[in-house]
């Protein structure tokens, strides 16, 4: 019932997984939930997809009656580390 796309953007698609990606998001829209974590902006897609159009259209179905979240601060896992560098 969820997708669970975690730090997308980290690795790059090629065509095929682009391709792969999008039909299955695109099955997906309006019918099953999709979670999706990234530190890229949707301006920025087109680095990991390759294909403006097909980006646009992926962006599109996704917000598409979505729940954006922008988280912009401090990472967790810094503040952690540091925390944890302190008690040693």
């Amino acid at each position: 019932d969820l997708v669970v796309a975690d730090e997308l953007g980290y690795i790059s698609f090629d065509k095929e997984g682009s391709e792969l990606l999008f039909t299955h998001l695109s099955l997906r829209a309006g019918r099953k939930s999709v979670i999706i974590t990234t530190n890229l902006s949707f301006d920025r897609w087109d680095e990991i997809f390759q294909d403006p159009v097909m980006t646009a259209a992926m962006i599109d179905r996704l917000t598409h009656k979505a729940y954006i979240v922008n988280m912009n601060g401090n990472s967790f896992r810094l503040k952690e580390t540091k925390q944890w560098i302190e008690q040693q």
